[in-house]
């Protein structure tokens, strides 16, 4: 399956920006499930410097600079991908309990742990699979997800003893679609975790944090997938461009398989409708866009997203 995404951010400032410096991560990743094979940026104004790296977390950053003075600023991203078929085979991923991947995890020593030896850094237990040694950054609290007696409480009824992990993440997606309204006007970016779990709304990047908290709490990595999802019209309506949106879920690790995607907000696990951006700890490991603007009075922001399916 192939998807064109056009991806355009605009920026309107009450005073002019002298200055302003910027980190995107618009371009889709490249990995088993689907391939980035164009991406380009359209900035306006145009920049004085710009440059593109990889992060930490293996997600495609590109960094620009505008120095002129403006009112406006737009920044357009344009990428095709090819989704692949889902390869991985249903079976497998019901060989281990939630118990048996805590433990395992637990007994991995976290990526990067060292030790000093004779001046050198000397990386620890080197046989362990490093997907496996990478998996443990995802137990940890991050900045907008941190494990509370309370999503331990709420995620309890699906950690029964001795579930298949597969079945315990499919039950905790359920019931988070089931239990929580979505509801865009309720949350902003800075609204705490808690008041998503005591008020039982929010938007597709809260239920990601929400389900990554719940299985943190039980000794599972989990990690968030920023991206978009192809959303189709109604029968006899016509597609309108620009309508769609970016879009969050959350991925597992399972040992011996890789990681498994998981859309709450849909109760569905992704497939060929769900292109990855970037992923990390949280949400402000993936920023789509943000940056530093040096005067600019008020501003207003803008998002359009276009998802188009390329016969």
């Amino acid at each position: 399956m192939k998807y064109r995404i056009t991806h355009t951010t605009l920026y309107s400032y009450s005073q002019p920006v002298g200055l302003c410096q910027n980190e995107a991560r618009l371009q889709p990743r490249n990995f088993w499930r689907q391939h980035c094979d164009y991406s380009r940026f359209d900035i306006n104004p145009i920049p004085v410097d710009f440059y593109e790296q990889i992060d930490c977390f293996g997600n495609r950053v590109t960094y620009f600079t505008i120095q002129q003075p403006h009112t406006q600023l737009t920044v357009t991203a344009i990428s095709e991908v090819t989704i692949f078929p889902n390869q991985n085979t249903p079976g497998l991923f019901n060989q281990m309990t939630w118990e048996q991947v805590r433990n395992l995890l637990r007994e991995t020593p976290f990526q990067g742990q060292a030790q000093s030896q004779q001046g050198q850094i000397q990386f620890q237990n080197r046989d362990q699979p490093p997907e496996l040694m990478d998996a443990t950054q995802y137990l940890l609290d991050s900045p907008m997800v941190t494990v509370t007696p309370e999503l331990a409480g709420y995620a309890q009824p699906s950690f029964r003893p001795n579930r298949m992990l597969i079945d315990v993440v499919h039950d905790l997606m359920g019931r988070i679609y089931q239990d929580f309204i979505y509801d865009p006007t309720f949350t902003t970016i800075a609204t705490p975790l808690s008041d998503v779990l005591s008020h039982r709304r929010g938007v597709c990047q809260d239920f990601a944090h929400l389900a990554i908290g719940c299985l943190r709490a039980y000794g599972i990595a989990a990690r968030y997938i920023s991206g978009y999802i192809e959303t189709l019209p109604a029968p006899g309506m016509q597609r309108l461009v620009g309508a769609d949106a970016s879009h969050a879920w959350f991925s597992v690790y399972i040992p011996g398989t890789g990681w498994l995607d998981f859309d709450p907000t849909n109760n569905t696990v992704p497939l060929d409708q769900h292109i990855t951006l970037a992923w990390g700890r949280d949400y402000s490991d993936v920023t789509p866009l943000k940056g530093i603007a040096f005067g600019g009075g008020q501003h207003s922001l803008s998002v359009s997203v276009d998802v188009l399916r390329l016969e």
